[in-house]
């Protein structure tokens, strides 16, 4: 006897199908977050340092890797089968981009929050 992997109903939103999307969208949530932190550093998330959008993307592409990663590797069957296997390869790529453009917004903002030493901006104000 052989295991044979069931396919879901095309029209059911099974385990892995709701998994990888929930992922997916968070992912998407930290992408566009993530990529309004890296274009305004201190706007809208964050009078001061600007480091709330970054820590939103970083958390969104966190959790969406995870999540992914769980979907991907409990799928029974292939792509196609209505598992979520395909839904989570997206989640994880998705999740991915999002934890990049929340670290480079973090290492942007840790840039520009950077003290200016005290000769360096006595010689700007003189120069």
């Amino acid at each position: 006897m052989s295991p044979t992997s069931v396919a879901a109903s095309v029209y059911a939103m099974s385990a892995g199908r709701l998994g990888a999307s929930a992922a997916a969208v968070l992912g998407l949530i930290g992408v566009v977050v993530g990529g309004l932190a890296l274009a305004r550093p201190a706007g809208r998330f964050g009078t001061g340092s600007g480091r709330l959008g970054t820590v939103v993307a970083l958390a969104a592409g966190l959790i969406a890797l995870a999540l992914g990663g769980l979907v991907v590797a409990t799928a029974d069957g292939g792509l196609g089968t209505g598992n979520g296997l395909g839904g989570g390869i997206v989640a994880l790529v998705v999740g991915l981009i999002a934890m990049v453009l929340g670290g480079l917004a973090l290492a942007r903002s840790r840039r520009s929050a950077a003290p200016v030493a005290p000769t360096a901006q006595a010689d700007r104000l003189t120069g």
